[in-house]
């Protein structure tokens, strides 16, 4: 798979999500951070932005347990940017 057209697809998926807040989210990290993740997370994170954006909030707020593997792992990655930005 060419990684730059994965990118563009991902960032694209990342801001049209139907909600405004999951667009901000999602959206800010990718544009922030697409360009370092590695292979894998970017795979990984293909599948995330698969799961409907209920499920994503409920994860994010910690309503709900986080998924394990690979989701459990983009999700964390999700969380720790966006507590940088509070911090900066």
């Amino acid at each position: 798979m060419d990684r730059d057209i994965q990118r563009k697809r991902l960032k694209y998926r990342a801001t049209h999500r139907g909600t405004k807040e999951a667009d901000a989210i999602l959206g800010g990290f990718v544009a922030a951070n697409i360009q370092t993740l590695s292979d894998n997370e970017l795979d990984a994170l293909e599948t995330f932005l698969e799961c409907p954006d209920p499920d994503i909030s409920d994860w994010l707020r910690g309503a709900v347990a986080k998924p394990e593997g690979e989701l459990g792992a983009v999700l964390e990655i999700i969380i720790s940017y966006q507590k940088s930005l509070l911090t900066d």
